[in-house]
């Protein structure tokens, strides 16, 4: 049998992260202010340091990670390669499978990738606090985390549904030192009035942001960091695809499809962003890969959103982006995977997206954990339920080898581990979920309160 496993020495941990913006075929559209005028790092400086922005509007291809990252990094990086030897066995399938493991982080998930950067970066700007948001919980794990690390305070609003279904998260968050509230919450303005609407507001991202960016608004010594959408984020996470490549060098192989979920796309990002590079220059051996962002039906930000300037979160607090969204209100159902219950999606990924350059496909919850159920079974491995959405996408493309007799090579991002999901495996084995296809005309109805300016 080959090799099950592909790792690097220490020594082959990526000293710089890949800009996808050196390599698109038209610049990144900037973030607009409320006059339509692109916004500027002044006006932005007062909730992020000035080296993280520097970094949000570069456009040099190679950024160095700093040595104080890089020493963190080494906890648990470089993260494995695996071939899923034994899931291609179980599917009968000629494809060869292979999973990036995030999930040995000590959060458990690909989030400290940025994490550690993004405190690093404010504790060198002076900064005494962080106030972020967090979905399923895996980004403020990781915040709290990194804020360990580097001495700071970290304070996360954590969207209620995901508060509720998955507390041991909060445990973690606890354990590292951070406060958690569930958002909405009574702590803002923006939590009061979402309570005051609907008592029984399940919360979204876009919400949780807006309490965030608020109460770092409001102090000196408190910054906001975000675990996903913005373009210094997608940079920090492309270690991920950089030591894939280095990996599939390795094993001798390349992949000809790779699968990632997709919410904000800090994960799809991370993973596919490095294949861009080589796509735009033709591709290996004159074969580009294929990049394919996988996201639930219930919230199809990509499959079923508009390309349009738009708010990142529900108050209308950030800068107007250019992506694909469903309305920056848009309410999703309390599904499972947390994490990819957002409202649109990295703008540097929409606009790859847009012209064509990467892939979408929304799946619905329960197809994804049927999928995951699967993989554990076959790998040993329980992924979150955000991961099981790129397992979906692989499984799917592995069976159509099956019927094509193609010998693919399928790469799969799994972003976490599902332990503390469990409960949501729990309520699968018991009948109690079900799919959720948006309707259409609710988006519509949502897509007409985008921001009308300039």
């Amino acid at each position: 049998m080959e090799s099950l496993r592909f790792d690097l020495p220490q020594s082959e941990i990526p000293t710089h992260w890949y800009n996808v913006a050196a390599d698109m075929p038209n610049p990144p559209l900037p973030a607009l202010g409320a006059d339509g005028k692109p916004a500027t790092i002044e006006q932005m400086s007062a909730i992020f340091p000035m080296s993280i922005l520097e970094q949000e509007m570069s456009m040099e291809r190679w950024i160095p990670i700093p040595q104080e990252v890089r020493e963190i990094y080494r906890l648990w990086r470089p993260a494995p390669l695996v071939r899923a030897v034994r899931l291609e066995e179980m599917l009968g399938t000629p494809a060869r499978i292979y999973y990036k493991k995030e999930s040995v982080s000590p959060a458990g998930s690909h989030k400290p990738n940025t994490a550690v950067a993004q405190a690093y970066y404010n504790k060198q700007a002076g900064i005494k606090r962080i106030v972020t948001e967090t979905g399923a919980g895996q980004w403020g794990c990781s915040m709290a985390l990194a804020g360990q690390m580097f001495g700071l305070d970290v304070r996360v609003y954590m969207v209620k549904v995901s508060y509720n279904q998955k507390p041991y998260r909060r445990s973690m968050m606890q354990t590292w030192g951070a406060e958690v509230f569930a958002s909405p919450s009574v702590m803002t303005q923006t939590g009061r009035d979402a309570l005051a609407n609907d008592p029984d507001n399940l919360g979204s991202l876009g919400l949780a942001i807006s309490e965030a960016v608020e109460e770092a608004a409001s102090r000196a010594d408190t910054n906001y960091a975000l675990g996903s959408v913005l373009n210094h984020v997608a940079l920090h996470q492309t270690i991920i695809g950089l030591e894939a490549k280095k990996q599939f060098e390795l094993a001798g192989d390349w992949p000809d499809v790779v699968f990632a979920p997709c919410g904000g796309g800090s994960s799809f990002a991370g993973m596919a962003f490095p294949f861009v590079a080589d796509n735009a220059a033709g591709g290996r051996n004159g074969k580009p890969v294929r990049l394919v962002a996988v996201e639930p039906t219930s919230c199809p930000s990509l499959t079923k959103g508009q390309y349009a300037y738009d708010f990142g979160d529900s108050s209308g607090f950030t800068p107007l982006m250019k992506m694909y969204t469903l309305g920056h209100d848009f309410m999703p159902p309390g599904i499972h995977a947390g994490g990819l219950r957002y409202h649109g999606a990295c703008p540097i990924l929409s606009q790859l997206y847009h012209e064509g350059l990467i892939e979408a496909l929304a799946v619905p919850q329960v197809a994804t954990f049927e999928a995951g159920v699967l993989f554990s079974r076959a790998e040993g491995v329980i992924p979150a339920p955000e991961s099981c959405h790129a397992i979906r996408g692989a499984i799917d493309e592995a069976l159509r080898c099956k019927e094509t007799g193609e010998a693919k090579t399928i790469l799969v991002n799994l972003t976490g581990h599902g332990h503390f999901d469990m409960a949501s495996y729990d309520r699968y084995f018991a009948g109690e979920l079900v799919d959720f296809e948006y309707p259409d005309e609710a988006i519509q109805k949502s897509l007409q309160h985008l921001p009308k300016f300039g």
